[in-house]
């Protein structure tokens, strides 16, 4: 019997359709200290982000014959040194896209219509402080017209690219790896569509211009406190892809500063114990400036 453990967790659907095929699933957690002695039980691992499957584990793992990643990246396993020994990696890059992007919008309408920090002072204060909280929400940004500065235009970037342009946004994507990419989009029910070409263009042309600003990498250090001087003041910034491709220090800076007018986080440095700076930033003055955060991977995903 191939046993299989889930080990970040698996949506009940997917369970029984994997029980139903014959396979044997298991999802309690196995802490990552454990799986040293645990994993070489099993047959196949399915992870999310939270597992790493680095070489030693791999390496401690004959039994090991898949090693299945529940999302796009797959930065938390060795795969090339897993291949290298005959391991099978598979991971499910298209089936988040949608999910990020819709989030990644969820987190600009609330930032550039203050939805979150509304919610969050109204039971507080909307009594007492009514007229200056509704003249301050009143100063909400029309998205037609401005710019969305979008790193990384894979999958997810191109996206946010198609939601984009319905909203009449200008589009400026960088990465290095494409020079442009052909979005397309149609009506339902209606068989025809247009494309439109997008160009990408260098980071730094793009840091001075962009009123929104989202990544959609797997990871690495992209903006720092020098990206971040390059922008244009009261930008909001929104990280669905990894934790700490926006420095933090340099993130909460800009916050404290007015540089960055507001920030969608989605994915922390430290998970699962993010800052509590982080977490609980917002500042009491006319401006508004805050952190939105959305829920765990599983809301980001749709998967599990």
């Amino acid at each position: 019997m191939i046993r299989i453990l889930a080990n970040d967790g698996i949506h009940p659907d997917g369970k029984t359709l994997l029980e139903e095929a014959g396979y044997t699933v298991e999802t309690d957690k196995i802490p990552q200290d454990e799986l040293m002695t645990k994993l070489p039980d099993y047959d196949v691992i399915i992870v999310r982000s939270a597992t790493k499957v680095r070489k030693e584990l791999i390496d401690a793992c004959p039994n090991l014959k898949i090693i299945a990643r529940a999302g796009v990246g797959i930065d938390n396993i060795d795969h090339e040194h897993a291949r290298s020994i005959g391991k099978t990696v598979i991971n499910t890059p298209a089936a988040s896209s949608q999910s990020v992007a819709e989030l990644t919008f969820a987190h600009i309408f609330s930032l550039s219509r203050y939805l979150y920090d509304a919610n969050r002072l109204m039971p507080n204060i909307g009594d007492s402080e009514f007229k200056r909280l509704k003249k301050s929400y009143s100063a909400g940004m029309q998205l037609r017209g401005k710019t969305i500065g979008i790193i990384g235009f894979g999958r997810i970037g191109q996206e946010v690219a198609r939601i984009a342009l319905g909203l009449g946004m200008n589009i400026l994507p960088v990465d290095p790896y494409l020079e442009s990419a052909a979005i397309s989009l149609e009506a339902p029910g209606n068989e025809s569509a247009f494309t439109v070409n997008l160009r990408t263009v260098d980071m730094f042309e793009m840091l001075p211009k962009a009123d929104f600003i989202t990544v959609h990498v797997p990871g690495g250090d992209v903006l720092g406190q020098g990206e971040i001087e390059k922008m244009k003041d009261g930008v909001r910034l929104i990280n669905t892809s990894r934790g700490g491709v926006i420095d933090e220090d340099a993130l909460l800076a800009g916050l404290d500063s007015g540089k960055i007018a507001g920030a969608g986080i989605d994915v922390f440095v430290n998970e699962p114990n993010p800052r509590k700076e982080i977490l609980e930033h917002r500042l009491t003055d006319t401006s508004y400036r805050c952190i939105n955060l959305a829920g765990t991977e599983q809301h980001r995903t749709g998967i599990g």
